[in-house]
Formats: C-alpha cells, structure tokens, sequence
C-alpha cells in the first residue's frame, strides 16, 4: 500500500539476562526481525539494552564494556540481513577516558551516530552518575566502535535524505523528565520522530506520569515520540521494571504495551508525518521558538537512505475514527458534549448581555439544527435570568413542510415554554413568486392558489423536482420575518456552511449563530445528549423523535405518501462530509489520502470505493464554489479545532479554483 505520509514505528523492550551481553543481543534480533515482518522504518530498544540497566559497578569492568562492543558488532552484522529501517540499541561506551551511557544508531548494518545521555539522574533509587559521565563532559565529535568512526555527542540528528519528513532526534531515559529536555532542543532544529531509550522503574502513579510525559512531549514538540523501556529481566533486588512501551504523536497515545510481560515484546504504529509537517508549518510559533538564543542550537545532520518498506505492511497500525467528531468511548462523548453545550451558552450570552439581554428570534424548523439552537438559547435564558418568554420562537411551515417536523417544532415551543407563533409562508412566496414572473418547475402560478399550488407540485416528476428559486424565495421570506422581529439567533452548522447548504442572506445569516463551528454528526449526538441530560419528559421525547428523522430542506413538496427531500442525497451522507472535512481542514490531507483513511474505517463496508470518490469529488467542488458565503459570516463560538469563520480558522479567496485538487483524485 501507498505510504500516504506514514512512518511506522516500533517500540521493543525485548527479554533480557543482567550482563549477558551476547543473549541480550539476540534477543533483540528477535525482535528486529518481528519489526522487519511489520514493516517497521524504525525500531527504538531500551536504555542500556544490551547489557542491562542494573549491572551496577560491573559497568566499571572492562570485560563487560568489550562484551557490550562485541554484542553491539553481532547486532550489526545480523541486521544488515533482517532489517531494513533504523535501529536504536543502548549500550556502554568508553569515549575520552570516560564512560557514557550511550544510545547507538544504525541503519542497514551501518552506524549513523552515538548520542551519549545528557541528564544523569543521581537521587532515590538512581546512581547513574556514580558510574557515567554526563554528556557535557565529552570532549570527542567522533567515536570508532566496530571498526567504524562516526560521530559522537547530543548535536546530532538522523535524517532521510530521499524522504522528506523523517527526522530522528535520540534521548535516554531521565532526559525526558528535564524542564527543557534534549529532545524539545531536537524538534526546534528539525527532529520530527523522537526516540527514548528508557530504563523507568516501577512505583506507584508512575504509570500514568510516563504516559503523561510521552504524550505532552509529543504535543509541545509537534513529533512522534517512541518510549522504549526495559522489563522484568532487569535486576529486582530494590526495584523493578515492567518495559512499559509508549508511542505518542502530537499530543496523543498511539499505542501502548501491556507492562510486566515475561517475554520480550514490541508494539508498533504508524507515525503521521504529513500531519506532524502540517502543523509546524501552520504553527508559527512553533518556528519563532528556534530563534530563542537560550533555545537555538546548532546540530549535525547525518544522512541516509530511507528504504520504501510500503509493500511488507499487512495494513495500517493507527486506528482512524469514522466519525472525528464525535468521540467513540461514551464517557467522553458525554464530557464533549456537556463542555460544547456550555461554550455556546456562555458565547451567547456574553453576546446578550453585551447589547442589554433584548428579545431574540429563532426560527423552528423541527430539524436538528434549529433544535439545538433553541436549546442553547433557552438556556442562555436560563443563565441570564431571563424570563423565557423573551424568546420569539417562529415555525415556517412552507410548501415541503411535513406533520411529523411542524408537529415537533410546535411540541418543543410549548413544552419549553418560548412564545411562540406560527406563520405559514406559502401565500407570501406565491406572492413573491408571482411578482417576479417565476413559474416554480415550469408551471404556471395563474389559476392557483398557495394551498392548491403546494398540491400541484407535488405531482411533478422527479427529473423536474428542481428550483433553486422557489427553494430559495422561502428561506428569504424565513430569514425576513425573522429578521424584523428581534435579535436573530441563527441556526446553521458547520456542515452545511463548508458545502454552501445554505441560501445566501437567508438561513446562511443571523446576528449570532452558536451552531457556527459544530458539525452535522455531532449536532445529531448534542441533541441526543440535551435529550437524556438537560431535559425530561415530553421534551425528551420530541428531541429523541428530531435525532430520528430524516435530515431534509423541506422546501420541495411530496406527494401523498412520498418520501420528503433529501439532504443526504444531494450532497452525500453526513457522515462522510464530516470525515472530509476534518481531514481536509484540520490537516490539509490530499484527496488521495482521504480517500485512503476512509477506506481504513467501516465505510469501507457502507460506501464502495467509486461512492466515497463520487462524495469526495462533490465535497471539494461545493468547498470551492462557496467560499463568498463563508467570507461574512456571523459570529460564534470556535467550539473545536476546524472551523470555517474568516475571523477564526479560515481564509480563501472565493475565487479559488479547485483543479489540482480534483485533478488528484482522477490521477
């Protein structure tokens, strides 16, 4: 399969005899050749791995040094054949008349670099400085070790020279635990895969901090980050280790081994580096950090020649969320939903409270949008101290408006206790209409009547059942009424705006819109959320019946019988918008790669290949085409990180073409 921009990476910890050095090398062939099988570009070991973390004094005894080189040596030669990516071991190095804990880097059997520890942590149960010398100390740039010299020292970085994107950073262990350590020194210069050979004891709550430290790493540092630690092999006279793998990326855990196993294992995953080189390009401060003179350090760049190792990956090691939006543990979702409800609530009232806490209008269509919005603003309400009564609830119903959605709107005003007032728009449209000579799907409006018209259209084809006039003259006349009876609170989502879904200066347009930056597949769980949380009885029940319905416009008229226009058929399934959106927002993924994460989630089993193109390829042209509605928006909460606002996340000409885009998916 393509890379895509994914790097797969690999975290051993394997078996391991105290001072053994030639058992302790072949078991981490072991697990190279298991990283081999995997596909992995790089596998990192633990701290001292190839003589063990608590040989003690014994490290001062030569015998165990030259036994160290010697296993270091049989390591080389034997992955020259069974490893094709970039390994990292530890070991002990004799350099200057001292002696450095040292983490070895190699890459088809050849050495790249030695970077020596920086930090040697000598308190509780550690004693590391009673047996090393810290990195500072060294005086050499270069180091000869298995009949090979290369460099030495904390400055160097490890960089694929055929591959952009792919650069190593080393540290060990308690440098990781420092207030600046080497590593946030190594992404600032250009690292953006950073390695840890760790030996982490045990203790109690440690566990969590480790993960904690691996994944804020990874976030502040904008980097995948590989935490390899040593496991119960190592000694257990005072202490004990459980060779606890971690592998982070921006912030988040990727994956994570069970601690305490008998054997050795390894865990591996796929390392986003499109996505890691996206943010650091987005993310000027991220670069302005290189210019801190307290920050700013020069690093010797060592090249070599990344194997493609695509064709040995059986699939991808990443898990990629259906939905991004919406959280899958049930737990979180709750808390998302709960911290976004309350973000729109206080961004409104901010804004109420700003202009003296007047009337507001809403529009109440029975659909989901309109619905969470009302619950927003009745809230708000609520916080203010305002009576509820203050809220101008609308319902429209026009020409495609059906029982199920005029009945739920007009439920939800009367049990949440809005005033409320209901106008049927038919006759003003057909009056519209009428006056700008416009005959809705070629019929004629003499003779008619709104009501018998609304019957009349009905019963037009459905090759026919096309008219963005007659669609867009009731959503005016929606957005008028509304507009000249009070402060209007608008309704649209983040979905729709993204597509342009929406009718220029009608429901694209209000005076605050709280829905701005929340996305179709979360409005439909915050309303389900609102239903089981915030309300009861038969409120809940009609929010419950609004999740259910089919999403629609409502603007066409349907037969007796029919079914009511479709969204989703129009513009795709909502589901698959989202997944587009974010991935084309938040990290400028190609179509091609889009395409690709999508096939690695269950619409691989809903949506054919072709289907998931044909949407993508309506996705990007609908994107490019509406970006003058985008460009004067009103405001409202930023609630994530994808937002289309042009005060927030967002700016593009509304002239922009989409070709190369599209060209990407015909390629």
């Amino acid at each position: 399969m393509p890379t895509h921009g994914f790097l797969r990476v690999a975290a051993c910890s394997p078996e391991l005899r105290v001072a053994d050095c030639r058992f302790n090398a072949e078991r981490s062939l072991d697990l190279l050749r298991q990283a081999d099988d995997l596909g992995a570009d790089l596998a990192v070991f633990p701290e001292m791995g190839l003589t063990g973390y608590t040989c003690n004094d014994l490290f001062h005894h030569r015998t165990l040094q030259q036994a160290a080189v010697a296993a270091l040596e049989t390591l080389l030669s034997a992955a020259d054949m069974c490893f094709g990516g970039v390994g990292v071991v530890g070991l002990p190095l004799e350099v200057d008349g001292r002696l450095f804990n040292c983490a070895a880097v190699f890459h088809n059997g050849k050495l790249l670099g030695v970077v020596p520890k920086t930090y040697l942590p000598n308190y509780k149960e550690f004693y590391d400085a009673r047996y090393f010398a810290p990195a500072a100390a060294a005086v050499s740039k270069t180091v000869t070790i298995a009949g090979q010299t290369v460099p030495f020292g904390t400055d160097l970085l490890f960089a694929a020279v055929n591959e952009s994107g792919f650069v190593l950073g080393v540290e060990i262990c308690e440098d990781l635990w420092m207030p600046v350590p080497p590593s946030s020194l190594q992404a600032i210069a250009g690292a953006t895969v950073l390695a840890n050979l760790s030996a982490s004891n045990e203790t109690i709550g440690k566990v969590a901090y480790r993960r904690q430290l691996v994944a804020g790493q990874s976030g502040r540092c904008l980097a995948g980050y590989v935490y390899a630690s040593c496991g119960v092999g190592e000694s257990s006279t005072d202490v004990l280790f459980g060779g606890h793998c971690l592998i982070g990326e921006n912030g988040n855990l990727l994956k994570e081994s069970e601690r305490f196993q008998r054997g050795g294992h390894l865990i591996a995953a796929d390392v986003d580096l499109d996505r890691l080189q996206r943010d650091r390009v987005t993310t000027n401060s991220f670069a302005e950090s290189s210019r801190d003179p307290l920050l700013k350090r020069a690093f010797r760049c060592i090249g070599f020649t990344h194997q493609d190792r695509a064709d040995r990956r059986p699939a991808l090691l990443r898990s990629v969320d259906a939905h991004p939006f919406v959280p899958s543990d049930a737990a979180m979702l709750r808390e998302r939903c709960d911290e976004i409800f309350h973000t729109q609530v206080s961004g409104l009232a901010k804004r109420l409270d700003h202009i003296g806490k007047p009337p507001v209008a809403i529009g109440v269509s029975g659909g989901l949008d309109s619905t969470l919005a009302l619950l927003v603003v009745c809230k708000t309400f609520d916080l203010l101290g305002e009576s509820r009564a203050k809220i101008q609830a609308l319902t429209m119903p026009g020409f495609g408006t059906t029982g199920r959605t005029l009945g739920n709107a007009r439920t939800l005003m009367r049990t949440l206790e809005v005033s409320s007032r209901e106008a049927d728009i038919r006759a003003m449209c057909f009056e519209q209409m009428k006056a700008l000579g416009h005959s809705p799907f070629g019929l004629s409006l003499d003779g008619h009547t709104a009501e018998t018209l609304t019957e009349a259209l009905g019963q037009v084809p459905a090759d026919r059942r096309t008219d963005l006039v007659f669609e867009n003259v009731q959503a005016r006349i929606r957005t008028s009424l509304l507009m000249n009876t009070a402060f209007t609170i608008g309704t649209g989502d983040l979905s729709e705006l993204a597509l342009g879904w929406c009718t220029y200066n009608a429901d694209h347009m209000s005076m605050y819109n709280p829905n701005v930056s929340i996305p179709k597949t979360l409005v439909k769980f915050l309303v389900r959320w609102a239903a089981e949380t915030e309300f009861e009885g038969e409120t809940r029940q009609t929010l419950l019946d609004i999740v259910a319905t089919e999403i629609s416009p409502e603007l066409l008229p349907v037969g007796e019988g029919a079914k009511p226009q479709s969204t989703e058929a129009s513009i795709g399934p909502y589901e698959l918008v989202d997944f587009f959106l974010y991935h084309f927002l938040r990290w400028g993924a190609t179509p091609e790669k889009i395409l690709f994460l999508a096939s690695q989630t269950k619409f691989d089993r809903t949506y054919p290949a072709a289907e998931m193109r044909k949407w993508l390829t309506v996705f990007l042209r609908r994107f490019f085409a509406n970006q003058f509605k985008r460009s004067c928006l009103p405001d409202g909460p930023k609630v994530g990180t994808v937002s289309v606002s042009p005060r927030g996340d967002w700016r593009m000409p509304s002239d922009a073409v989409a070709k190369v885009w599209l060209d990407g998916l015909t390629s």
